[in-house]
């Protein structure tokens, strides 16, 4: 199907062409981030904060910083699940170096593993988001995120105390 006819299906049964091209059509966020710290660092840190909020234990503040699970060496695949509805998301980071092994670059995705989630306030960004800012990489010398609504649905809302 040409673009064109995908822009008239999305106008005439949605009403506006703005649903069709404001992100991805399912429940997902893609982020890159970029440290001044050897991958090794980072994946440690990564995989750590995952260990670290394994349990249910963890939610008892609120909010979704817990559940997860973990982990492999420069590929880090993990899955998050959502204490109250019990949703999973897939989760992953792909770390590589750069600038003599000096430098690590990031590229994380998460996906609700739920088919027909269309929204989710946020959530997948926080899945990723949260593990960062727990382990200490927000911090980090060099850190610098790179991401858009378009990438991940509905960030610009996101409340990552909440999910």
């Amino acid at each position: 199907m040409r673009f064109s006819n995908l822009l008239f299906i999305c106008i005439v049964t949605l009403g506006s062409s703005e649903f069709c091209s404001a992100g991805p059509l399912h429940a997902q966020c893609k982020v890159e981030w970029y440290f001044s710290l050897p991958c090794r660092s980072v994946y440690e840190a990564l995989v750590t904060q995952i260990k670290k909020w394994r349990t249910v234990s963890t939610c008892a503040m609120g909010g979704e910083k817990c559940l997860y699970k973990s982990a492999s060496v420069h590929f880090i695949s993990a899955k998050h699940t959502t204490p109250v509805q019990k949703y999973v998301d897939d989760i992953n980071f792909r770390l590589s170096s750069y600038g003599f092994f000096t430098h690590c670059h990031v590229s994380a995705m998460s996906v609700s593993e739920t088919w027909y989630a269309v929204t989710d306030h946020g959530t997948n960004y926080c899945n990723l988001y949260n593990l960062m800012e727990g382990s200490g990489l927000t911090e980090a010398p060099g850190y610098k995120e790179i991401t858009s609504d378009f990438l991940c649905t509905q960030r610009s809302s996101a409340n990552c105390t909440v999910y």
